[in-house]
């Protein structure tokens, strides 16, 4: 089985049975949070302990290693991953990697800390942002998060002073904010924002989650179309599909639910405690913590070699064993892992 996954004169591939090469990598850094989205985080969530975490040096030895093998994006999540203290320093030391094959350090907040963090972002030299932003109206938005809608706001000026990009992401649920389609178009266009409508997936909390609550692509376009121009553009290796508005603007909607992209799906994630997960809908992750911090005790170039090769022979088999995408997976039992400790 393993000549399949490489060849004697080039490095592993990240590849699963489906053909899929995997380039893109999700680390979460805390499964900590101060917003309480429903589509996320329990209503009363059990934070892990801190000293559970990764430590920064065992996650940037995961993250050479997965450099080494073909990754080219590293996506940083949390919960939000600005409550973790030293997260620039991390940012700026995966910057190194860059010179074996990394091409982007990307990272997904909920933007309440952005005003304070986005210059020094910018200066570590984060290539990108995903900003959550679920509604525009502040009692709605106080509803869906239990916080403020204007640091969020303010967060978003800030990334757009210091010349950081980002997308904003918009979670919909019927009956929730589903009115916010067309007040989300409206804004994003006018301050040329990008903008991605995401449906609604079941990685909630507290396991509500019901196909009736979900705002499909099908409905946003309907939404959309009395008032503008809409074509679709041919997707490519991202989970968005991209419509053209007006002939100028192009909106992302990311429909896992009813058009899902599993199909050419590149993506795996690491969760906060070290357990490394080849699907978002995975039943069961794959506990890597101790080899990493085995690496990370390694005195020898010997016993690092052999830690490697322990960490190669986890990881290759069970990416290559990725099933076909959410509709394979939605039937089997529901797993004990949210949104919130995942990162999306």
């Amino acid at each position: 089985m393993m000549k399949q996954y490489h060849s004697e004169n080039t490095p592993l591939v990240l590849q699963d049975q489906y053909g899929r090469i995997k380039r893109k990598l999700r680390i979460s850094v805390t499964d900590r949070c101060n917003f309480k989205c429903v589509y996320c985080m329990p209503e009363h969530p059990e934070w892990l302990n801190k000293q559970d975490l990764l430590g920064f040096e065992a996650l940037f030895q995961f993250c050479h290693f997965m450099v080494q093998h073909g990754v080219e994006s590293i996506r940083i999540t949390g919960g939000e991953p600005l409550m973790r203290q030293g997260i620039v320093h991390f940012v700026r030391e995966l910057q190194a990697l860059k010179a074996l094959g990394l091409k982007r350090v990307s990272m997904t907040t909920n933007g309440h800390y952005l005003a304070k963090y986005a210059r020094q972002l910018k200066d570590a030299g984060l290539d990108d942002l995903n900003i959550s932003l679920d509604s525009l109206d502040a009692i709605q938005f106080k509803e869906l998060t239990k916080k403020k809608l204007e640091p969020v706001l303010e967060g978003i000026q800030a990334a757009k002073n210091v010349g950081l990009p980002f997308k904003i992401n918009c979670v919909l649920m019927k009956n929730k904010n589903d009115d916010q389609i067309l007040p989300m178009v409206k804004w994003s266009i006018a301050n040329h924002i990008p903008l991605r409508f995401i449906e609604f997936m079941p990685l909630d909390g507290d396991a509500l989650w019901s196909s009736k609550d979900v705002v499909s692509e099908a409905e946003i376009l309907q939404a959309l179309q009395p008032h503008y121009s809409v074509e679709v553009v041919e997707q490519q290796h991202e989970p968005a599909r991209q419509y053209l508005i007006n002939n100028s603007y192009s909106l992302g909607i990311i429909s896992t639910i009813t058009h899902s992209f599993c199909h050419q799906c590149d993506r795996i994630r690491l969760t906060a405690q070290g357990e490394l997960y080849n699907c978002l809908f995975a039943p069961q992750g794959l506990n890597i913590k101790p080899q990493l911090q085995s690496l990370l005790r390694a005195r020898t170039t010997a016993d690092h070699a052999m830690y490697i090769q322990q960490l190669t022979d986890m990881v290759m088999p069970y990416i290559w064993h990725k099933a076909k995408g959410f509709h394979a997976l939605q039937h089997q039992q529901t797993r004990k892992i949210s949104m919130h400790m995942l990162g999306g």
